[in-house]
């Protein structure tokens, strides 16, 4: 399951940007955040792709999920215009942002060349 991150939880799992001027991820693994809207159609078409994901790239890839409405200091932060858009944040190096609603197989590749074919 994805999981819904707070400012807070954002802060200690993935960048501490009051602290941390340049990127330093702060998770074990790399990650996927999915930042969305419940309004939002395209957010609720990939909802269960990302729910998808999550299960098959368990304790590989952390997936979370971050309501624009509900934090939108985190938003700002990573200046998000439209959703939903992705950050995938590789353990090492700076994170790469994706905007709209991509199918299952373009994800998976990004997540595969992006995240796990550590160099």
């Amino acid at each position: 399951m994805a999981e819904h991150l707070t400012k807070d939880a954002f802060l200690s799992k993935v960048f501490n940007y009051e602290t941390n001027k340049d990127w330093k991820f702060e998770g074990d693994v790399p990650c996927v955040i999915d930042f969305y809207a419940d309004w939002c159609a395209p957010c609720k078409m990939i909802a269960p792709i990302i729910e998808e994901l999550s299960k098959e790239y368990e304790g590989k890839v952390n997936f979370y999920k971050i309501n624009t409405e509900q934090e939108q200091e985190l938003a700002a932060a990573f200046g998000i215009r439209s959703i939903p858009s992705l950050l995938f944040c590789p353990k090492e190096g700076k994170p790469k942002m994706a905007m709209g609603a991509l199918p299952k197989e373009q994800l998976k590749n990004i997540v595969d060349d992006e995240l796990l074919s550590v160099s």
